[in-house]
C-alpha cells in the first residue's frame, strides 16, 4: 500500500455542521463541494458535528495543478483533519479516499461509512465483465474526455451519475464548474482503476476493522454494486444498504433516507 503524506499547506476549505457529541469528517464526491453534506448533516445535527472539506480543485480549496497525485493530495488533506477517533463519512470518489484513511490509521477511525465508492479496481479484480459493461456505457464521455471537448463530457458524465436532473435544467453557473473540472477525471484513474494506493492488496482492506457501511441506490449503475459486493468480501466488520429510488445522489436526493442508514451504523460503533 502506497502511503499516504501530510497535505500541509494545501489551501482546504473546511464547512462544519451541527453540535452532535461525535465527531465526524465527511467527504464529498467529484465535482461537488463540502456544502453537499447539509442534507445528511441536518438529519444528524443532535448526534454528529461534521467537518466536511473541499477536494483538491473543488469549492474554495486549492487549484489541482496535476503536478501531484490528486488521491495522495485528498487523503493528506484528510489525515490533517483526523486528529481525534471520528466516524468517517465518504461519497463517491470522496468514499475511495475514506476507505484509504480507514486503513492508514484505523484507530482514529469509530466507524466508515461509504456511499457508492467508485473503486473500480475492486470490480476489474471479482467482476471484471460488469465493468466492462459500464465502459461500455461510459463510451461517449471518455470519446468526449479524449477529445477536450469539457462541457459535452461533463453533460455524459452528468447523464451516467448526476441526480436525473436534465443537463439543460442545471443552471448555467452549476454546468461551468463541472466542465471546468473534467481534468480531474483523468486525476482519479491511478488510484481508481490502477489501485496505485495498494489498496487491493492481500489484507490491505482487513486493517479496516471498524464498524463499516456501505451504502448505494437502488437505481445506480450495475458497476455500483459489484464494486460494495467486492469491498464487503474484504472488510472484516461490513453492513450493506441499498437506498430505495434512489441513485448515485444520494447523499442529496434522499438525505433523510442516508443519514437513517448512518444512525443505524452509530449504534454498533
Amino acid at each position: 500500500m502506497k502511503a499516504a503524506g501530510s497535505a500541509e499547506g494545501f489551501p482546504t476549505h473546511v464547512t462544519r455542521f451541527g453540535q452532535g457529541p461525535r465527531q465526524a469528517l465527511a467527504i464529498h464526491c467529484t465535482l461537488a463541494h463540502s456544502g453537499a453534506w447539509r442534507g445528511v448533516a441536518g438529519a444528524l445535527s443532535d448526534r454528529l458535528a461534521i467537518t466536511a472539506f473541499d477536494l483538491p480543485g473543488h469549492g474554495r480549496s486549492g487549484d489541482w495543478d496535476g503536478g501531484l497525485d490528486l488521491h495522495d493530495i485528498a487523503t493528506g488533506m484528510g489525515l490533517d483533519l483526523l486528529d481525534e477517533r471520528m466516524d468517517l463519512v465518504g461519497h463517491s470518489f470522496g468514499a475511495t479516499v475514506a476507505l484509504r484513511l480507514a486503513v492508514t490509521c484505523p484507530g482514529r477511525v469509530r466507524s466508515l461509512t461509504m456511499i457508492e465508492p467508485v473503486f473500480f479496481a475492486a470490480a476489474i479484480a471479482d467482476a471484471p465483465e460488469r465493468l466492462a459493461a459500464y465502459e461500455a456505457q461510459a463510451a461517449d464521455f471518455r470519446a468526449a474526455l479524449e477529445a477536450g471537448d469539457d462541457m459535452l463530457a461533463a453533460r455524459l458524465f452528468n447523464r451516467l451519475w448526476g441526480d436525473g436532473t436534465p443537463w439543460t435544467d442545471l443552471p448555467e453557473s452549476l454546468r461551468d464548474y463541472m466542465a471546468a473540472r473534467m481534468g480531474v477525471i483523468a486525476g482519479e484513474v491511478p488510484v481508481l482503476y490502477e489501485d496505485a494506493a495498494g489498496l487491493m492488496k492481500p489484507g490491505v482492506l482487513a486493517r479496516a476493522t471498524m464498524p463499516s457501511l456501505l451504502i448505494a441506490g437502488e437505481t445506480s449503475i450495475d458497476v455500483v454494486d459489484a464494486i460494495n459486493a467486492a469491498l464487503a468480501r474484504r472488510l472484516p466488520d461490513v453492513r450493506r444498504v441499498t437506498i430505495p429510488g434512489a441513485g448515485h445522489m444520494a447523499p442529496i436526493t434522499h438525505p433523510q433516507d442516508v443519514a437513517a442508514a448512518i444512525s443505524d451504523l452509530l449504534e454498533v460503533s
